[in-house]
């Protein structure tokens, strides 16, 4: 059963997103959301870095909230910038971030938080997992940003992944 649907989470995700995608629960659309449902995480199965093994559900949760706040918050930063600010008045720049997560699914999250926050882009992680190389469009303190990464991201995404 395992081989049929080895994740079938993703599974249903994928049929639901369908379902939405298509606006419609006619046969057809339910057959061939349910072929590719199937179909697709078990071709990927190989892809996926390691076993998911979440913990700590309202750590999750918390983390959830604060970065929906933090989303909110760097749109209005980062439209204010933009709105008010020279392009050579924002000081821009890399940011070296070394980490402690070794989680691969733990850094895949890392990096949709990033990437999702206005105002920054992940940009590499070293090959041996612990640098993370970030770009910030308004860089006020370096050290400011290091810590904040660290204490609201990393520190939570340890709780839940390992």
């Amino acid at each position: 059963m395992r081989r049929l649907i080895p994740s079938p989470v993703l599974s249903v995700a994928l049929l639901l997103l369908w379902i939405l995608l298509m606006q419609s629960v006619s046969a057809g659309t339910l057959v061939l959301g349910a072929a590719l449902a199937l179909f697709w995480p078990a071709v990927t199965v190989r892809l996926r870095p390691a076993p998911v093994r979440m913990r700590r559900p309202l750590v999750m949760a918390r983390l959830f909230c604060r970065v929906v706040l933090e989303m909110l918050k760097s749109n209005a930063e980062v439209a204010w910038a933009i709105l008010t600010q020279r392009s050579r008045d924002m000081r821009s720049g890399f940011v070296l971030i070394p980490l402690e997560l070794r989680d691969p699914n733990g850094l895949a999250v890392l990096a949709m938080i990033v990437t999702f926050t206005p105002g920054t882009a992940w940009a590499q992680l070293s090959a041996d997992n612990r640098v993370l190389l970030l770009h910030v469009l308004a860089i006020e303190s370096e050290a400011a940003l290091v810590a904040l990464i660290k204490e609201r991201y990393e520190r939570s995404l340890k709780e839940i992944f390992e």
